[in-house]
């Protein structure tokens, strides 16, 4: 099991064939950076779609040892024209990963979410966020995508999280799903929904993973916390996936772990033809990185 990132990133040095990341809006300098430290990592290829000229510029002025280093089609200045292009280029397989630049994610969603062009597959899309503690990844979702998910969206948010903790050589995955208490609750849907889904995973309803819930924060991540609980499970306190109820309690959880705690963090859009990457356009160009090694190996 891949325990951090530089694991992962040794595992993808070590492939001979590189994916290609299309970078949708490239004109921004922390996804060039993205893109040369990834080069550097020996991680992917990138190709950098949007603004020819200010992206020469940025490239120039900031890394002058990387002029011509990697193929640019110029869409101008139009966010938009950037965006669908990036999809044509998936489906043309000149990449296989879009990493959102300067774009807003909304505008590049719309652009995968195309009924006719786009990159849907008919399956819930979530953003599964992977935060790097001293013992292992953790994956979380969904803080990005799906905004109060009803019971059968909560099972295709585990479903996506599932892949990538397999693409991340976690086979069986223990998963928490996430809310205040520990217990059912008939007035808090979210612990109806977890007491549901626990029962459909044992029931072999949904595989690939071990699914216990309802569960806090605390008890699901910390041993010692279940232990004193009285919580016997399979999952408390070695949670690998945390399923939060809702887009607030995710958003928060993330950018709590990113701006206090400091960790070191990535995520993925799963559910698409592709991963989508949509990193803040604030995070800095090694996030931007790791959620391209991210990308890379659930596209594997």
């Amino acid at each position: 099991m891949i325990k951090n990132f530089e694991q992962l990133m040794e595992k993808l040095r070590k492939r001979t064939e590189k994916k290609t990341v299309v970078i949708a809006a490239a004109q921004t300098e922390s996804a060039i950076e993205a893109a040369i430290m990834a080069k550097k990592e020996g991680l992917a290829n990138s190709l950098l779609v949007g603004d020819k000229l200010v992206i020469e510029k940025i490239i120039k002025e900031n890394f002058s040892d990387f002029v011509g280093a990697f193929e640019i089609e110029d869409t101008g200045s139009d966010l938009t024209k950037a965006c669908n292009r990036s999809v044509e280029i998936i489906h043309e397989k000149k990449a296989q990963i879009i990493l959102k630049g300067k774009a807003d994610t909304a505008l590049l969603l719309r652009a995968v979410l195309d009924k006719e062009k786009g990159l849907g597959t008919g399956e819930v899309m979530s953003d599964v966020f992977a935060y790097e503690t001293d013992d292992k990844l953790v994956l979380m979702s969904d803080g990005g995508i799906v905004l109060y998910p009803d019971l059968k969206e909560k099972i295709s948010i585990i479903k996506n999280a599932v892949k990538v903790a397999h693409s991340l050589d976690n086979l069986n995955p223990k998963v928490a799903l996430l809310a205040s208490i520990e217990v059912v609750n008939p007035k808090m849907e979210c612990t109806l929904d977890a007491a549901i889904i626990t029962k459909m995973n044992q029931r072999n309803q949904i595989t690939g993973c071990i699914i216990d819930g309802p569960l806090a924060f605390d008890n699901a991540i910390d041993i010692e916390a279940a232990k004193i609980k009285g919580i016997e499970s399979p999952v408390a306190g070695q949670a690998d996936i945390l399923i939060v109820p809702n887009i607030e309690a995710g958003n928060i959880f993330a950018k709590s772990l990113t701006y206090y705690a400091k960790y070191r963090v990535a995520h993925v859009v799963m559910g698409t033809k592709a991963p989508i990457l949509i990193a803040s356009r604030a995070d800095n160009a090694e996030t931007k990185m790791l959620c391209m090694a991210m990308g890379i190996a659930a596209a594997l």
